[in-house]
């Protein structure tokens, strides 16, 4: 089966390691590793699970997240709280460096923009990895606010991912020995 060139930009090391990722890297980790972690990750989160976080997609190198909007979300004037949108930017951003450096990773930094105010519906975050180098990634990410058939950009994320000591689990290197 003929693989596409990854739609990322950073050059052919950052392709490189979102091929490698597509199955199993030099570290052992998999796809179905990140999948279940980024899950995992999102239930360990007492904040991600009061929100009502969802994985929607983990995959290539890209990684969504929805968060149906209700009132408890809403700041004074009505609006989604900013804070609210950056956090799941910030989650989805971690997610998809995840993708390239591996499932043990944090946000180094990043910086939000907001569009537009969200107001009903469900708030989607799409983000995607733009470059990755051995132990940071920058990624991207685009929130939007979804009610029936539109679709809306309220808010837009850049940010470094950075690998957590080698990236794998606490315990994978004695699990292999």
């Amino acid at each position: 089966m003929e693989r596409k060139e990854p739609d990322c930009i950073g050059g052919a090391r950052t392709a490189r390691i979102v091929q490698r990722i597509h199955s199993i890297d030099s570290e052992g980790t998999s796809m179905t590793d990140i999948v279940d972690h980024a899950r995992g990750a999102l239930r360990a989160q007492p904040f991600s699970m009061l929100l009502g976080t969802e994985l929607v997609h983990i995959g290539g190198e890209e990684a969504s997240l929805r968060l149906p909007i209700r009132d408890e979300l809403r700041q004074q004037y009505g609006f989604v709280h900013g804070g609210v949108i950056s956090y799941l930017a910030d989650n989805a951003l971690t997610f998809a460096g995840a993708l390239a450096l591996g499932p043990r990773v944090v946000t180094g930094e990043y910086k939000i923009n907001y569009l537009r105010p969200a107001v009903v519906g469900t708030l989607i975050a799409r983000a995607k990895l733009i470059y990755a180098g051995r132990n940071q990634a920058t990624c991207q990410c685009h929130v939007f606010v979804i009610d029936g058939d539109h679709e809306r950009l309220v808010a837009v994320a850049q940010g470094t991912i950075n690998r957590v000591g080698d990236g794998r689990e606490p315990g994978a290197a004695e699990e292999k020995a």
